[in-house]
């Protein structure tokens, strides 16, 4: 029994010893606790597209095959154009029956569609629409997109970053004077997320010349960054 005792004695020492080294910081003025939201823009330097090709044919390797070939032209067309391989990424390969409802009690199989989406990126916003047009003319018969985006958004985020927590502290401090106490210090900050959105331009594929080309605006883009600040007031 002895024995017992001891060893259960033993075993609630570590728990003790980490719990008295964990002190809560306690706050002996008012808290106050404040949301704010930082903003940062910048101009997209990246464009992100899917280009599809879709071929009809009456059975399903024929439509495959037609897909492929043509496929394999906008490719090279791509290459042509600078796009490195690495910003060339296919999406999806879809084949789907087609099937004739019209005044029959059962559907009738008149063949096969197939599909074939590239995801591609743009460095240089300012080819993206001439490259579109190169597409559509060998053979792109689906264009979903572009999205324009921020390649590397770090710098920008570590902007609204320092916007959020400027903004809480400026309400801190209106609360603070309206209240008649003083800011003394940041108890704690956590940060509720940063976003970057994508800004999507709708686009249709179609047969285009020389004076009537593809044109994409990259406008400016907003980076937000939302934080959690608690003051301690006096």
């Amino acid at each position: 029994m002895k024995r017992f005792a001891l060893t259960l004695a033993l075993s609630t020492l570590p728990l003790a010893a980490v719990h008295a080294q964990t002190p809560e910081t306690a706050i002996a003025g008012t808290r106050l606790d404040i949301s704010a939201t930082g903003e940062s823009t910048r101009v997209p330097d990246l464009v992100v597209i899917n280009a599809g090709v879709v071929t009809e044919a009456p059975t399903a390797q024929a439509a495959l095959s037609q897909n492929a070939q043509q496929m394999r032209t906008v490719m090279a067309a791509l290459r042509r154009q600078g796009i490195e391989a690495r910003d060339i990424q296919t999406a999806s390969i879809n084949l789907n029956p087609r099937y004739d409802y019209e005044d029959r009690s059962e559907p009738r199989l008149i063949g096969y569609t197939a599909t074939n989406q590239l995801t591609v990126r743009f460095r240089d916003i300012e080819r993206a629409g001439p490259v579109i047009d190169v597409l559509v003319s060998e053979g792109v018969n689906q264009i979903n997109g572009p999205s324009l985006q921020i390649e590397n958004p770090d710098e920008a985020l570590d902007e609204a970053r320092r916007d959020a927590l400027t903004r809480a502290r400026a309400r801190a401090e209106l609360y603070a004077s309206a209240l008649g106490m003083s800011v003394i210090r940041i108890v704690a900050v956590s940060e509720a997320g940063a976003a970057q959105p994508p800004m999507p331009y709708a686009a249709q594929a179609r047969a285009v010349s020389a004076e009537d080309s593809t044109q994409i605006a990259p406008g400016e883009q907003t980076v937000t960054a939302n934080v959690s600040v608690t003051f301690e007031l006096r």
